[in-house]
């Protein structure tokens, strides 16, 4: 934070420099330096204060987020709860908090390293009981996979940045279950996660970065069947729409992987689909990248794999 309120500083400096210069150019007598000078650094004076401008609603923005207080939550932990928040972590927590692609959570990837440009550094937590998660009561944690923020009310960039929030409540509470049954495992990971630079603060005074509205009543999940209906349920709190876009036609996002569109899927049938994310190899014989989570979404069983493909085929 210190960096880039001292980056700003200097942008408004500079701003200010540059208006001095113009004031100058402008009371020259020479016609050529009245005119040149005055039109550069005048026109240098409103970007830097156009750049400086959005640079502070940023920051501003991402140091006061919404939220609310935290629910007063006691969560039993049955070992039903325990299996659903097992089964939900291995298909969605597991691609950002995990350097090996399976449990344990201990967090210590730095997800910064898949975007097209620098916005800084953001190490996913050790979500083991050894972690931060030991400091946040059940409510807390509720909020934060709810409303993105930590413990003390601080921003999680990269986690508003996915649909976690959606999760239907029943899940958010096996969620936190099985967190807190992990076996702790000791993996230091920093304390706020997120430490954007200044092009980050820039991007998100402009808007680039979600500044999502709060979330208000209880989410409840549809029956479970491999239906539409309940794979337009999954896609609200599955990523799939923030690199395929909003209807699956590609994604255009100038700040995260550009997916392609989804639309030949319907050309395969239901079972392709599921071998697909099981495999990583599409019915041509393509083998899928890195960056499109198959393995974790492959983890999936066949009802919910089978929700998402109909629902998908049902896309005008």
């Amino acid at each position: 934070m210190f960096i880039n309120i001292l980056i700003l500083l200097a942008l408004i400096g500079l701003a200010l420099g540059f208006g001095w210069l113009t004031r100058l150019a402008w009371r020259s007598h020479n016609a050529f330096a009245k005119w040149a000078g005055s039109l550069l650094s005048g026109l240098l004076t409103v970007v830097l204060l156009l750049v400086g401008l959005l640079a502070m609603k940023g920051l501003v923005m991402y140091y006061t987020p919404k939220y609310t207080p935290a629910p007063n939550l006691t969560i039993a932990s049955t070992p039903e709860q325990i299996a659903r928040g097992e089964h939900i972590a291995s298909a969605f927590c597991i691609d950002c908090h995990s350097t090996t692609g399976e449990f344990p959570l201990t967090g210590g990837v730095d997800l910064a390293d898949d975007l097209p440009i620098d916005l800084g550094s953001f190490i996913s937590s050790n979500l083991t009981p050894a972690g931060p998660l030991q400091n946040y009561t059940d409510g807390e944690l509720f909020r934060a996979l709810r409303e993105n923020v930590d413990e003390d009310g601080k921003r999680l960039l990269m986690m508003s940045g996915t649909n976690v929030r959606n999760l239907s409540d029943e899940d958010m509470l096996a969620m936190i279950a099985f967190l807190r049954s992990q076996e702790p495992v000791q993996h230091e990971t920093p304390n706020p996660p997120d430490a954007p630079n200044f092009t980050a603060l820039l991007l998100f005074g402009a808007g680039l970065f979600p500044d999502k509205e709060l979330l208000q009543g209880e989410i409840v999940a549809p029956e479970k069947a491999a239906t539409a209906e309940y794979g337009a349920f999954m896609m609200t709190f599955l990523d799939c729409k923030l690199c395929h876009g909003e209807n699956l036609t590609g994604g255009d996002s100038p700040i995260g992987p550009a997916g392609p569109p989804l639309t030949h899927i319907k050309g395969w049938t239901e079972e392709e689909f599921i071998a697909t994310f099981r495999t990583g190899v599409t019915p041509n014989g393509n083998q899928m990248g890195d960056l499109m989570p198959w393995r974790s979404t492959g983890r999936l069983d066949d009802v919910e794999l089978g929700a998402l493909y109909q629902y998908i085929i049902n896309q005008p």
